[in-house]
């Protein structure tokens, strides 16, 4: 009998949970802002691109596109398409200079900027805040969250490609392990300047550890869910396949930017139950569930 009510009480907390979501997304309008924030992503992904292949050419990595990455894709694409794809990268190596790479550099701070002031109108809804701001503020502290995002980004690539190989041996399990270490804490880094420096009234750090870690882990499932996609199920070389491919990675741009404002809520969420809200909390209704 009380196991029975256990389980009720569970099913009824676990209720009130998915209801406290529900009525998040549809007040914070998380779903929206996640759209412009997508769109923004997909912008400065161009960008991303770029500046990466040219930085792989500057250093003298061509391999990591012609034996990591190429083959995959030309395994999955139309010829024609293939060559078009490899004679962009292989252009792209040829001309690397410092020139192209500050060039690619300021494109891509530019653009991430824009997904950085996307966010700030997302976290002002969760904050309860105005965003009041001039653009005199918004667009040197976007410029400058959004440096700290793109050499986040790049840096964990480069971690997870071209940082590869630089071990081998009995060194190499531990060498791996490091990099991953290193490439999961450099996201890390530049999601928490994201939630510390984007919102109209910073919250401290102390509230930005729960989001955070939500973060990290959804986006690093998400990415190792998207390789396998692409690995061993994705197949561009119909007219259907092509569509897809587009509908795929515009649905995985789109989550991302769910699961990031999803963090952003949950940090906000708890804050306002440790300092002592008088509704019934997540806190609360976690444990409840647990």
């Amino acid at each position: 009998m009380a196991r029975s009510r256990r389980r009720h009480g569970h099913r009824q907390s676990f209720g009130e949970l998915v209801d406290l979501w529900v009525d998040l997304f549809k007040q914070h309008n998380l779903l929206t802002y996640a759209s412009a924030i997508a769109f923004q992503s997909l912008v400065a992904l161009v960008a991303l691109l770029l500046l990466g292949l040219a930085v792989l050419g500057s250093i003298g990595r061509t391999d990591v596109w012609n034996e990591q990455i190429a083959p995959h894709i030309a395994t999955k694409v139309l010829p024609p398409v293939y060559a078009g794809i490899d004679a962009i990268a292989q252009k792209v190596f040829s001309s690397s200079s410092v020139g192209l790479i500050v060039f690619a550099s300021v494109v891509t701070v530019w653009e991430m900027s824009g997904v950085v002031r996307a966010c700030m109108g997302a976290i002002a809804e969760i904050y309860d805040t105005e965003e009041d701001r001039s653009w005199k503020i918004r667009i040197p502290l976007s410029l400058g969250v959004g440096f700290v995002l793109t050499a986040s980004i790049v840096g964990s690539v480069l971690l997870a490609t071209v940082a590869k190989g630089a071990v081998n041996g009995a060194w190499g399990v531990p060498w791996a392990a490091l990099r991953w270490l290193l490439a999961v804490v450099s996201i890390a880094i530049g999601f928490g300047t994201l939630v510390r420096f984007a919102p109209v009234q910073p919250r401290t750090t102390r509230w930005a550890s729960a989001g955070t870690t939500v973060v990290v882990v959804a986006w690093i499932a998400q990415a190792l869910i998207f390789g396998v996609y692409l690995r061993y199920v994705a197949n561009y070389t119909t007219a259907v396949g092509s569509l897809l491919g587009v509908y795929v990675l515009t649905t995985f741009l789109y989550v991302a930017a769910i699961i990031l404002l999803v963090g952003i809520d949950l940090d906000e969420q708890l804050r306002k139950d440790l300092q002592g809200q008088e509704e019934r909390g997540i806190l609360e209704i976690v444990r409840d569930v647990v």
